[in-house]
This record gives structure tokens, C-alpha cells and sequence, in this order.
């Protein structure tokens, strides 16, 4: 393994990490991009839109609930857990991720901004009131969600009774600005950043992990192929996080 400068880690060290899709996709969840990812003909681009969904809500809703069943069904990983303890160890930690799975809260971890939303989340047309969400569409609560369809359909607000949609980031939308800056501000001061699993396609997220590299943050890539970022960082590791994370975490462990 390429040699980290583990003195780098102090107790009081500002941590940042980021992730992508590629810890998510050793959990087995697909990436729904590229050859393969096709659903009913319909690829990932043209169901994530809000203009797909106002056409057909339905279908954007049942290829959700696909979506939902295969993230419940995933279980974290041992990359997923390893970043769960690092918050642990540092108290000024936080974790940026591109997945929108849940798998992250699930290891342990707690210090999240999702920046593409959260799978698992419906948010009102109306109110725009946020609401958990089943595995799947086969709701438990009845009294608290009524479904549309018999069950194929966008659930219902309690609110204002409004259909809700997922809390996703899709095409063509733009990020929350408030987020953002806060974002910004935690990694304008890190003094180590770890880029996990993404290829460095996606601009905001690249623009925030670079926005830690100019600030003089130690950069550590963990990625199985080279990204946009490979040649921006300091140490790139061609391995799956859950395979480098642990051991990474075993000697950061030893050396504070």
C-alpha cells in the first residue's frame, strides 16, 4: 500500500471524507448508469428528472421502490464501518456523500450531509414536509401515508395531502445553496481529506474536494481506478475501501 504520512493525524486533525458510488456499489447496489443499467427501456437519465416525474409519476415511483428494496436489502461494508469509527475518533469529522442509500447512517455514522438527498425520504410537492419512507412501497402506517395507485403510486402528504416525490437531487435541479456553504466552510478548513469511491464526474462534489485541496488539506484517493481527482491528491490507492479503509483505520488508530 502507498505509503500515508500517518503523523499527519493528530487528535484534534479537522477530518473531511467523501464518498461515491463506487463504496455503495461493494455493498452490491448498482450505479443504474452506463451499459446495463437500463429499466422497462428507461435509463437512469431520463427517470431522474422532475420532468419525468410530473409526466409519470407512477413510473418514477415504482423504478424508486426497485431502487428502495435493493439499497434495504444492502448492508454496509466494512468501508462504510471503518468511516463510522473515524467519526469515533475525531471530534471534528464530517462526512460528504454523492449516496443517496442510507447505508452510511446505517454503519454508525452520524456527522452526514447527503448533498444528492436520501432514498429513503419522501418530500412534499406542497409543504415540502419530509417524510420516512418503507423498503418498498408496501406500506406499514397506513394511517400516516395512503398510497395512490393501490400501492404503485406516489404516497400521499399527511399534511396537506399533496403527493410526495423523492428527496433526490435529480437532473436539472440545483443544490441547496445553504448546504453548500456550510459544506464549503467545514472543508475550507480540514486538514485532511479522504476521496472514497468516486470517479469525479459529478462537478459540486469534485469542487468541494478540490475546494479542501487548495486550502493545503493531506488528500488521500481510495479508488480501484483513476479519477478526475488522482492526479490532484496526495496519496491515490488503486484498492476497495473495504479493503484499504480498515487497515488505514488500524494504523491512524496506532499512531494518535
Amino acid at each position: 500500500m502507498v505509503a500515508i504520512k500517518y503523523e499527519k493525524f493528530k487528535p484534534n486533525s479537522r477530518i473531511a471524507v467523501l464518498t461515491g458510488a463506487g463504496i455503495s456499489a461493494e455493498s452490491g447496489i448498482p450505479t443504474f448508469r452506463g451499459e446495463g443499467g437500463l429499466w422497462r427501456n428507461f435509463s437512469f437519465e431520463e427517470l431522474a428528472t422532475p420532468a419525468a416525474f410530473q409526466k409519470d409519476p407512477v413510473l418514477v415511483w415504482e423504478w424508486y421502490n426497485m431502487r428502495r428494496d435493493i439499497c434495504g436489502q444492502s448492508e454496509p461494508n466494512p468501508g462504510h464501518e471503518a468511516i463510522a469509527e473515524l467519526e469515533s475518533i475525531f471530534s471534528e469529522f464530517h462526512l460528504f456523500t454523492q449516496n443517496v442509500d442510507n447505508l452510511h447512517a446505517r454503519a454508525g455514522s452520524k456527522k452526514i450531509t447527503e448533498l444528492h438527498g436520501n432514498i429513503f425520504i419522501g418530500r412534499c410537492l406542497g409543504c415540502n414536509k419530509l417524510t420516512p419512507l418503507p423498503i418498498s412501497n408496501k406500506i406499514s402506517n397506513k394511517n400516516s401515508i395512503q398510497n395512490l395507485n393501490e400501492n404503485e403510486g406516489p404516497p400521499i402528504c399527511d399534511g396537506c395531502s399533496n403527493m410526495l416525490r423523492p428527496h433526490i437531487l435529480w437532473f436539472g435541479e440545483s443544490y441547496d445553496t445553504q448546504m453548500l456553504d456550510q459544506a464549503a466552510e467545514f472543508l475550507s478548513k480540514s486538514d485532511i481529506i479522504f476521496v472514497i469511491g468516486t470517479s469525479g464526474n459529478v462537478s459540486v462534489p469534485v469542487q468541494l474536494a478540490n475546494l479542501a485541496i487548495n486550502n493545503g488539506a493531506y488528500s488521500i484517493e481510495i479508488n480501484p481506478e483513476p479519477s478526475s481527482l488522482s492526479k490532484r491528491v496526495d496519496i491515490s490507492i488503486r484498492a476497495k475501501s473495504g479493503e484499504a479503509l480498515p487497515e488505514i483505520l488500524k494504523k491512524i488508530k496506532s499512531s494518535i
